[in-house]
C-alpha cells in the first residue's frame, strides 16, 4: 500500500498550542544564553549602539551622496568617530591618570598638606563668623581637615588603581574597543536592515513598536546630546579656566567637573564654588574673583545654553525622573548606567502610558 494513502496526522488546537508554548519556552532559553555569554561586552554592544545613533544623521548625509557605497560610508563614518571621539578619549584619559597619580604622590608625600590648608583658611575667617559658627554648632576644623584629606585620597586613589587596573587588563580593553568599533561598523552600514528585522520578530503592533522604538532612539540622542556633548564642553572650560588660572591638575579637575555635570542637580559648581571660596580665603582675590565670575557667567551657563538647544523638549522626562534614573543607572552599572538608566525609566514610562492608552481604549469599546 502507498504511504500517500495512509492518512496524514492532522494537528489539534492542543498540539498547536503546546508545539507554540514550547518554541516560546525555548526561544526564551537560548535568549538568555545568547545575553550570558555577551554579558563580557554587554559595554561595547551599548556603547556601540549609542555611538550608531550618534552618529547616524552624518552617515546618513554621506550616504546621500554616494548611495552605492554604503561600506566606504560606513567606513568613513567610522574613522570620524575615531578622529573624535577615540582618539581625544586617549589622550585626555592619559593626561588625566598622570595627573591623578602625581596629585597623589603629593598628597603621601606631605607636598599637598591638608591640615596647613585647613589652619591657613581658618585664620582668614573673621573670629565673630567663627563665634557665630559656634553658637549653633562647635566645628571640629581637626576632623574636617581629616575628612577633606581623606575623601581627596580616596578619589585620586580610585582614579590611580583604575589606571593601573585598565593598564593591567588592557588586553580585554583592546579586544572591548575592538569589539565596539567593529559592532559600529555593521550597525552603520546594516542599521535599517537589522533594526526592521528586530522590529518584526517583536510581537507587538506597529503603533506600538513604532513608538518604543522611536522613545529609545530619542532618550539616547537626548543623553548623548544634552548630557555627554554639555558635560564635555563643561569639562573642557573648567580645565583650560583652571589651567590659566595657575590651579594646579587642571586637566584632572576639568575632567572630574565634566563627570559632575553628567549628575542632574549636582553639576559643576561642587568643584569650581569651593575652590574660588579657597582662593579668596587665602589672599588670591584676583584668582578667586575670576574663578567665581567665570563659573557663573560661562561653565554654569554651558548647560542653561546648550541643552535646550540640543535637547529641547525630546526626553519629555521630569528632571527629578532623569536624576533619579541617572544615578541609579551609575551605581548599578557605572559609566554604562549613563545611558541605560535614563532609556529605562523612558521605557517605563513609555510601557504604562501605551498600557494606559489600550486600557481605556477598551474600555470605551464596552460601555
Amino acid at each position: 500500500m502507498n504511504d500517500k494513502s495512509k492518512p496524514q496526522p492532522t494537528a489539534t488546537p492542543a498540539n498547536t498550542q503546546f508545539e507554540d508554548r514550547v518554541l516560546v519556552g525555548f526561544l526564551l532559553a537560548v535568549s538568555l544564553a545568547m545575553a550570558w555569554i555577551a554579558w563580557p561586552f554587554f559595554g561595547a554592544i551599548l556603547w556601540a549602539l549609542v555611538v550608531t545613533i550618534a552618529f547616524a544623521p552624518v552617515h546618513d548625509r554621506l550616504l546621500l551622496k554616494m548611495p552605492a557605497r554604503k561600506n566606504t560610508v560606513a567606513s568613513l563614518t567610522l574613522l570620524l568617530v575615531i578622529a573624535l571621539v577615540i582618539i581625544p578619549a586617549f589622550i585626555v584619559g592619559s593626561l588625566m591618570v598622570d595627573e591623578a597619580l602625581r596629585t597623589y604622590d603629593s598628597v603621601q608625600t606631605k607636598e599637598i598638606d591638608f591640615a596647613k590648608l585647613g589652619q591657613d583658611l581658618q585664620a582668614v575667617i573673621p573670629q565673630r563668623w567663627q563665634d557665630m559658627a559656634g553658637r549653633y554648632f562647635t566645628p571640629d576644623f581637626e576632623e574636617l581637615q581629616s575628612k577633606a584629606s581623606a575623601l581627596v585620597t580616596s578619589g585620586v586613589q580610585i582614579i590611580a588603581g583604575q589606571a593601573v587596573s585598565v593598564g593591567q587588563r588592557a588586553f580585554n580593553f583592546a579586544m572591548a574597543l575592538g569589539v565596539m568599533l567593529y559592532l559600529t561598523y555593521f550597525l552603520l552600514r546594516d542599521g535599517r536592515q537589522i533594526t526592521r528585522r528586530i522590529g518584526e520578530a517583536i510581537p507587538m503592533r506597529a503603533e506600538q513598536r513604532r513608538a518604543f522604538f522611536d522613545k529609545f532612539t530619542t532618550v539616547i540622542r537626548a543623553t548623548v546630546k544634552g548630557s555627554i556633548v554639555v558635560a564635555i564642553v563643561q569639562g573642557i572650560l573648567g580645565g583650560v579656566i583652571f589651567a590659566f588660572l595657575d590651579i594646579r591638575a587642571a586637566v584632572l579637575w576639568g575632567v572630574v567637573m565634566g563627570l559632575f555635570s553628567l549628575i542632574p542637580a549636582v553639576g559643576t559648581g561642587i568643584i569650581w564654588v569651593p575652590v574660588s571660596i579657597y582662593l579668596l580665603a587665602t589672599g588670591s582675590v584676583w584668582e578667586g574673583v575670576t574663578l567665581l565670575l567665570l563659573g557663573i557667567f560661562v561653565i554654569s551657563m554651558v548647560d542653561n545654553v546648550l541643552r535646550p538647544i540640543l535637547v529641547g523638549q525630546d526626553t519629555q522626562m521630569p528632571d527629578y525622573v532623569v536624576l533619579i534614573s541617572t544615578l541609579g543607572g551609575l551605581s548599578v552599572l557605572g559609566i554604562n548606567g549613563l545611558i541605560v538608566g535614563p532609556v529605562v525609566a523612558a521605557m517605563f514610562i513609555s510601557a504604562w502610558e501605551i498600557f494606559t492608552e489600550n486600557r481605556a481604549v477598551a474600555n470605551h469599546s464596552i460601555s
